[in-house]
């Protein structure tokens, strides 16, 4: 019988449990995953309680209070505070979303938070992204063109410009990539939903002249094709996107292209 050893600060434990904030008539209990990859001790969950009436509505609203009122040492990114930036993405209750939009009572209680999936963990909630931009890089999201530029803009018809419709709407936060069991398991190669939402866009824009130079790079069984149209990326996107139909489509050229 093959006998598994997990690897060391592999095994989720409990955490520390901090106390109720004193004189609170309204709290939501926090359980929040912690892990310091520099230090030699198991991830853990730790419990916190916030003060309803001193917090806003938003998870987002919790964690920050949580670092400005019991635990300065929580890590966690954000920035906008508007669901455009994408910075505070993280798993909550199960799914990916951001913390900034998703209401405290919009989730099940209590509120257990973790950094997105299957990615390297820098700390607490700050998941690894380097590989994830590269990917983004690698499509060259930009216009290419081989035509003399036009003294002022390149033109494009209304019905064009239409057609990118819900496509340049994301906003990067990996929600998508890290929902998709293909790009867990092979995220070195397989691009993921966001990177190739992106390459579609810029594929059937009218004003870009490298469709056939972007459809040879993403022309691989891996870069393209693993992604087996489970959904998860767009039930699970905070801008409402369909990164899945994105990806049929660039197959769809790819076969047209062939015939």
């Amino acid at each position: 019988m093959v006998e598994l050893t997990l690897p060391k600060n592999s095994r989720v434990v409990e955490g520390k449990i901090w106390p109720k904030p004193q004189g609170a008539k309204r709290v939501t209990e926090f359980r929040i995953y912690r892990y310091d990859p520099d230090g030699e001790n198991n991830p853990r969950v730790d419990t916190y309680y916030v003060d309803r009436d001193d917090c806003g509505p938003m998870v987002l609203d919790g964690i920050i209070w949580i670092k400005s009122k019991i635990d300065p040492t929580l890590t966690f990114r954000r920035s906008c505070r508007e669901g455009i930036c994408g910075s505070c993405a993280m798993n909550i209750d199960g799914l990916n979303t951001l913390a900034c939009i998703k209401g405290m009572d919009e989730v099940a209680h209590p509120i257990r938070i973790y950094p997105l999936p299957h990615m390297p963990v820098v700390k607490d909630l700050v998941p690894d992204l380097i590989n994830f931009y590269a990917q983004h890089a690698s499509i060259e999201p930009w216009l290419h063109t081989s035509t003399p530029a036009p003294e002022k803009e390149w033109k494009q018809s209304r019905e064009d410009r239409e057609k990118l419709d819900g496509l340049y709407e994301c906003i990067l936060c990996a929600s998508c990539s890290t929902s998709c069991p293909s790009y867990w398991w092979n995220g070195d190669r397989y691009l993921g939903p966001a990177a190739l939402l992106q390459a579609y866009r810029w594929l059937i824009d009218s004003r870009d002249e490298a469709t056939g130079e972007r459809l040879d790079h993403l022309e691989d069984p891996f870069r393209l094709y693993r992604c087996h149209a489970i959904m998860n990326c767009a039930n699970t996107c905070p801008k409402g996107l369909n990164p899945a139909k994105a990806i049929a489509e660039i197959k769809k050229m790819m076969v047209e292209r062939r015939v």
